[in-house]
């Protein structure tokens, strides 16, 4: 048994040496000048560290929590390559003989072989984000790659060293997506909104119709038929995609006791926007990517949903609402639950939908977030009156916690107050985007400005400049009133 062993053992290191061999005798033109500058880059992860912040700074909601999932996840795997993997198996480094002296480096690594830290820091990162953010993890993904492959091109490891880093890096991502997700749940707690008394309950579902965004393609979506017809039996389920939505929750407002939505963000906001119009209260079911509304809602699935609407238990819930000019009754008027934004956000967004369906999401985020990084003024408009130069300006329905110009998630959405973040224009935006992102959530500082208001008024809108709504885009009219509708909706929610 023990022969055999050995003799897998030699097999293994064999070929390992034998591929080695290979990759220093073979030349790709203009590897020798960038696979070793790429992997001096990742050294301590300062790459991926970099790309993180780019990420979080330049991104949606949604990427900024792929960051930070990227992050944890390199960590963990860090954290594990240095205090067991490296010290457990003691394999030495490859002797460099074949290995062309100009793509080898200059101070030469001293700890053991296997397996490969640059590789499982670089799997690590980009699973981690991937699993979050399927775009940005495939735009990360071909550099990722390259850096494990420059530490064999540079001889420094061999290839299994390689291929046992990166699926040590994956699985950190894993571990950390389970990791979170527990502590996701954990953290979706009810606000103090106010309970809405005298909302209806339907406990066979009896005047509650759902309209379901198949769009949003998520499995919630698909298992939304099975769970109402065991709990609310007699509810009109609607299913549609697309430019079919408005109209469809619009149709139902009208003929409904109850509007339910299954969908993502963007969809709740259509959703929410009938109801109110109609005067009628809204049942959310999650079913989109993030369901931040949802989360900061209380509602941790749609077998909340179910039961809140069968007991009739709803709560108030303020409305951010945003009007072309100064009369509030004007039909063009527009709604957000989550935030408004207009300048560094909007602007990456349209890119990114511009380009996406020709080269990708990935790469069509990156170069969004390269325009936005590149962007030479900033936005010039008046808030208030008082004429003020931005980068981004945010308004969140109800108080954001955490750090940043657009942070994380709030504890009540019955608040009636707007949370308004700035980002003053000057200088470059990257470093003043950078720099609002590690500020207090309600501080100033000569870059950022946070405060509560009920109402803001925002003129001299340069012409063509896009705003975005709850992930939603859309061309800024040359004026508009930003304010709080307390208490405008009504949601259900369990008790």
């Amino acid at each position: 048994m023990a022969d055999q062993e050995l003799t897998w053992r030699g097999a293994v290191a064999r070929g390992d040496r034998w591929l080695f061999d290979v990759v220093a005798r073979r030349h790709w033109p203009g590897a020798d000048r960038v696979l070793p500058r790429l992997g001096r880059a990742a050294n301590h992860g300062l790459l991926w560290g970099g790309a993180a912040v780019g990420i979080a700074v330049l991104g949606s909601a949604g990427a900024r929590k792929a960051a930070v999932r990227g992050a944890a996840s390199l960590a963990l795997a860090s954290a594990t390559i240095n205090t067991v993997g490296k010290w457990s198996v003691r394999r030495p480094r490859p002797v460099l003989d074949g290995v062309p002296a100009g793509r080898q480096l200059t101070t030469q690594p001293r700890t053991t072989s296997f397996p490969s830290g640059h590789a499982a820091s670089a799997f690590a990162f980009t699973a981690g984000v991937a699993l979050e953010s399927p775009l940005w993890g495939a735009a990360l993904a071909p550099v990722a790659a390259s850096v494990a492959f420059s530490r064999v091109y540079t001889g420094v490891h061999y290839p299994s060293d390689v291929a046992a880093g990166a699926a040590l890096g994956v699985a950190a991502g894993f571990v950390v997506r389970r990791l979170t997700r527990d502590a996701e749940v954990a953290r979706i707690v009810p606000g103090d909104e106010r309970a809405a008394v005298g909302a209806p309950a339907l406990p066979d579902g009896a005047g509650l119709t759902v309209v379901v965004n198949t769009g949003s393609g998520t499995a919630a979506t698909t298992g939304l038929d099975v769970l109402l017809r065991e709990r609310l039996p007699k509810a009109e389920l609607v299913e549609c995609q697309g430019p079919e939505l408005a109209g469809e929750l619009a149709a139902a407002a009208e003929r409904a006791t109850v509007l339910g939505v299954c969908g993502g963000d963007g969809t709740i906001n259509a959703a929410a926007t009938a109801a109110l119009r109609a005067g009628i209260p809204l049942a959310v079911f999650p079913g989109g990517t993030l369901n931040h509304f949802a989360i900061d809602l209380g509602l941790a699935g749609i077998e909340d949903t179910c039961r809140a609407v069968a007991d009739g238990h709803a709560v108030h819930i303020g409305v951010g609402r945003f009007t072309p000019g100064p009369d509030p009754e004007d039909t063009r008027a527009g709604y957000f639950l989550n935030n408004f934004s207009i300048g560094a956000y909007p602007e990456l967004l349209g890119t990114r939908l511009r380009w996406a369906p020709r080269i990708g999401g990935g790469p069509a985020a990156l170069l969004a977030a390269y325009r936005v990084l590149r962007a030479e003024r900033p936005v010039r408009l008046k808030l208030a009156g008082k004429p003020r130069s931005v980068w981004l300006l945010f308004a969140g329905n109800g108080t954001y916690q955490g750090t940043g110009p657009a942070p994380r998630y709030r504890k009540s959405l019955g608040e009636g107050l707007l949370d308004i973040r700035l980002v003053h224009g000057g200088g470059r935006p990257g470093p003043r985007l950078l720099a609002a992102a590690f500020a207090g959530p309600l501080t100033r500082s000569p870059v950022h400005v946070a405060t509560r208001l009920r109402s803001l008024r925002v003129s001299d809108i340069p012409a063509g400049t896009p705003l975005a709504y709850d992930g939603e885009y859309a061309q800024a009219p040359t004026a508009l009133v930003l304010e709080e509708l307390p208490d405008a909706l009504t949601v259900y929610r369990p008790r």
